[in-house]
C-alpha cells in the first residue's frame, strides 16, 4: 500500500485492484469438514454442490478479508476486486486453454504426482512440506535368474531359477515392492559377487542370509551390507557386472506357481542403468517402482518400457489395490 500510495502522490497512475485466489486446498479442506460435521464424505457430496459451497465459502471469506483491509485504511478498488472465481477469469483461463488445444500443443501423458491419501487429490511439489521422520528399512533379495538376450524363454528363466544367488536392495516404503518392475544400478560403481560363509553366534531371531547365499553388493558397501544381515564371515568370489541381469521379483512363489505357470509375480524383473544410483548408502542397487517415484519411473520410459506395464498398486486412499497381490 504505501508503494501504490506514494508513486500515486509523486503523479503516476498506479491503480491498486486487489485480488483474491480462490482455488485450493485449504477452501476445499474446510468445506469438506462442514459437510462432514453433517454426517457427509466428500464422495457422497455431488460435484455442483461442492463446488458451490466452495464458492460460497470463498465469497464469505473474500467479503470479510475486504472490511479489514478497508479497515486499514488500504487505498484500492475495493468495488471491483479479481478473484480467480470470476466467470470472466474462468473464461479468459479456458480460452487460452483452447489456443493450446488448437495448435496441436497438447497430448495425454502419465507420470507419477505427489498424493493426498487424505484428500485424494494431486499435489503440487511447492504444496509438500518435508519433515525428519523414522521409516522401517527392510532389506530385499531378489533372485538372480539370467541374463537379457538370452535365447530362454521367460518361464525357461524362472525354471532356471537359482535361490543361492541374489541382488540386495534396501527400502524405506516396503509398501511399494509390489509395485517393483526393475532394478537400477550405476555401470561406473564396482560390485562383486559375495559369499556368505558364517553367520554370527547366539541369534535369537532368523536373520535375511544363510550360510550359502551369494550376494552380489557394491565393493564399497559390502562389509557394511552383510554386518547388517548378521553374516559373520564371507567371501568375495569375484567381479561382476550387473549389466543385463534379470531378476525374480521377490514376491513370486517359484515353488508354488500355478499350473499354467503364470503367478502374479511372474514377470522378470531387469536391471537398468542409470546415474540416479550411488554407493554412499544402501546397497549399490535401487529397487524401482516406476508407479512410485520420478526417477523410477523416467528411467523405466527411458529405457524403452510402456507405461501401460506400471501397476497401479495403491488406490487413491491409499489402499493396496488388486494389482498388488
Amino acid at each position: 500500500d504505501m508503494v501504490v500510495r506514494s508513486r500515486q502522490l509523486a503523479g503516476f497512475d498506479c491503480d491498486y485492484v486487489p485480488g483474491w485466489d480462490c482455488h485450493g486446498l485449504p477452501i476445499e479442506w474446510k468445506v469438506e469438514e462442514e459437510f462432514r460435521a453433517q454426517g457427509r464424505k466428500k464422495d457422497e457430496v455431488p460435484p455442483a454442490e461442492f463446488r458451490a459451497a466452495c464458492r460460497a465459502y470463498a465469497a464469505k471469506w473474500i467479503a470479510v478479508q475486504k472490511k479489514e483491509f478497508e479497515r486499514f485504511g488500504i487505498t484500492g478498488d475495493w468495488d471491483h476486486p479479481y478473484t480467480t472465481m470470476a466467470y470472466e477469469a474462468e473464461a479468459a483461463i479456458v480460452g487460452e486453454f483452447q489456443k493450446v488445444a488448437r495448435s496441436g500443443l497438447l497430448y495425454r501423458g502419465s507420470k507419477p504426482v505427489m498424493w493426498s491419501p487424505v484428500e485424494a487429490t494431486s499435489l503440487a511439489e511447492a504444496e509438500v512440506e518435508y519433515h525428519d521422520k523414522q521409516s522401517p528399512t527392510i532389506w530385499v533379495k531378489f533372485p538372480v535368474i539370467g541374463r537379457k538376450n538370452s535365447s530362454a524363454s521367460t518361464q525357461a528363466l524362472l525354471d532356471e531359477l537359482n535361490d543361492e544367488t541374489f541382488i540386495v536392495i534396501w527400502t524405506t516404503t516396503p509398501w511399494t515392492i509390489p509395485g517393483n518392475r526393475a532394478i537400477s544400478f550405476n555401470p561406473d560403481i564396482e560390485y562383486g559377487l559375495y559369499e556368505v560363509t558364517a553367520l554370527e553366534a547366539d541369534l535369537k531371531f532368523e536373520p535375511w542370509v544363510k550360510p550359502g547365499d551369494k550376494l552380489i553388493l557394491a565393493d564399497k558397501l559390502a562389509a557394511d551390507v552383510l554386518k547388517a544381515a548378521k553374516a559373520a564371515t564371507w567371501t568375495k568370489l569375484k567381479a561382476v557386472d550387473p549389466t543385463g541381469l534379470v531378476c525374480a521379483h521377490p514376491l513370486f512363489e517359484w515353488r508354488d506357481r500355478l499350473p499354467d505357470g503364470n503367478g502374479p509375480y511372474s514377470f522378470q524383473v531387469p536391471l537398468l542403468d542409470g546415474d540416479h544410483v550411488t554407493d554412499d548408502a544402501g546397497t549399490g542397487f535401487v529397487h524401482t517402482a516406476p508407479g512410485h517415484g520420478q526417477d523410477d519411473y523416467v528411467i523405466w520410459v527411458k529405457k524403452g518400457f510402456s507405461t501401460q506395464d506400471i501397476p497401479n498398486t495403491v488406490d487413491k486412499d491409499g489402499t493396496l489395490t488388486k494389482e498388488a497381490p
